[in-house]
């Protein structure tokens, strides 16, 4: 023992760079050249050379080929990589240096003008293990964790894994988490994982629970939170709607953006059917009756509201196909509306101004069918404007006595737009629509010329000679 002592205290007179045992240096980052001493750390019994992987094509002629460290192979045995090296190859060859020698090749990264700094901070954790004083950024635990990983330093791995899991990343860092998630063990890397993917159990389980993927149950999620009750809606949709626009899956929008369409649509065929039920009206006395009635048609307006923000969303991001085509179907649902809107007094106090909530939704869609933003079959236009035609006659008798410029305008511009989808159908199907749209006209017929030009176009098409084949459909 006294002889090796000797030799420690020999060899460290020769090295500008020992440390005391006391207090153990921190190894400098950069790269040492061939001809500095070598780093030592207390204890040392081995000298361990990292040098620079020769097969790799990133070395850098002006990089220190290798880099020599004084180490205590006491510490080296918590590696397990350096505790099989030592056991089964490494043998002490008498005439050489007492203190012996290992060697571990090092790759050289691109662009790193340091290729030894994680190298050298994980052996001296080895001898340290003051995981704290070492890991304290993410950058740092990214930079040790391959080393650690590599050389099977699991004390090490676990503390880069725990400090990753509980720290936020920048986005650059989380790309070097993704890189090294094959590598790391599942257990002890499981909450780390759950960061940045979706596990396979709990994805299953997701799938089952309900048939969404985790993108789409937020993008859900947010919509519901825009939707129902948040302090400052205008602004939580206003937000809720750029993210849907920028989200990269149209599919994964449209998906969730016609679902919501639809709980929507059906909540308010249901508020509306309810008072178009001549079953509520027997079964209720007048009192009760009318409170309910003034509940259910200010829900209806709330959630037309709603129905009207989505078919904004819907048409901004050109997902309306299908909301087009349910929008079509509604036969029953602008019947009860029609109910409704014939009933004067009850509709002016309870919901003044679900007649133009309905007149806009409408006129959204419409419009961007006719100038194509919402591409759909030709039967689909037609029972669009067969099923609304009626709705928007009401709309327009109501709109007219009560000199609103804004009603007024809404009707007038679904007018025209319902002339125009109707001029892109078939010259039979065109004729029947037309007929329903007389009471467009006023008493000066200088204030409808779009009705003018509408029947001026069907007898022009309706008087040409018939072209190519006959009976097929558009």
């Amino acid at each position: 023992m006294s002889l090796r002592k000797r030799q420690r205290s020999a060899s460290s007179s020769r090295l500008s760079s020992l440390s005391s045992p006391a207090s153990p240096p921190r190894p400098v980052a950069s790269s040492a050249s061939a001809s500095s001493p070598p780093l030592s750390f207390p204890g040392a019994d081995l000298l361990l050379r990292l040098h620079l992987d020769p097969s790799s094509d990133d070395v850098k002629p002006d990089l220190a080929a290798f880099l020599d460290l004084h180490v205590s192979s006491a510490s080296l045995l918590r590696s397990r990589y350096f505790a099989a090296l030592l056991s089964d190859r490494w043998c002490p060859d008498p005439s050489s240096s007492p203190a012996g020698r290992l060697s571990l090749a090092v790759p050289a990264a691109p662009s790193c003008a340091r290729p030894f700094h994680a190298h050298v901070e994980v052996v001296r954790l080895l001898h340290t293990l003051d995981f704290a004083g070492t890991i304290r950024s993410p950058a740092d635990a990214l930079d040790i964790l391959p080393v650690a990983l590599q050389l099977l330093f699991d004390a090490c791995v676990e503390a880069c894994i725990r400090f990753l899991e509980a720290v936020p990343w920048s986005e650059e860092e989380e790309a070097r988490v993704l890189d090294l998630a094959p590598l790391l063990p599942g257990d002890e890397a499981a909450d780390l994982l759950a960061r940045v993917s979706l596990a396979p159990a709990a994805a299953a389980a997701a799938g089952e629970a309900a048939a969404r993927s985790p993108s789409e149950a937020m993008l859900h999620g947010l919509i519901h939170s825009a939707i129902h009750g948040h302090p400052v809606p205008a602004a939580t949709k206003a937000f809720v709607a750029m993210l849907l626009k920028d989200y990269p899956s149209r599919d994964c929008v449209h998906k969730v953006l016609d679902e919501a369409f639809l709980s929507r649509l059906d909540t308010v065929k249901e508020l509306l059917g309810k008072y178009a039920s001549p079953d509520f009206r027997i079964a209720v006395d007048s009192d009760e009756r009318e409170a309910i009635q003034k509940l259910n048609l200010h829900s209806a307006v709330l959630n037309v509201k709603h129905l009207l923000w989505l078919i904004e969303r819907m048409v901004d991001m050109r997902v309306a196909d299908n909301a087009v085509k349910l929008w079509s179907e509604q036969v029953a649902l602008a019947a009860d509306l029609q109910k409704l809107l014939n009933d004067a007094d009850m509709w002016r106090n309870m919901a003044p101004g679900l007649p133009m909530l309905v007149t806009r939704c409408t006129l959204r869609l419409a419009h961007s069918v006719m100038i194509g933003e919402t591409l759909v079959p030709r039967q689909v236009r037609m029972k669009l404007v067969k099923s609304w035609l009626p709705v928007l006659n009401v709309c327009r008798d109501i709109a007219q006595p009560m000199h609103s410029g804004y009603k007024l305008s809404n009707c007038q511009e679904l007018e025209e737009t319902f002339l125009k989808i109707i001029s892109t159908l078939s010259v039979p199907d065109a004729q029947e629509l037309l007929q329903q749209c007389l009471g467009f006209s006023t008493r000066n017929v200088d204030d409808c010329q779009h009705l003018v030009t509408a029947f001026k176009t069907w007898f022009r098409r309706a008087s040409r000679d018939p072209q190519g084949p006959q009976g097929g459909e558009d």
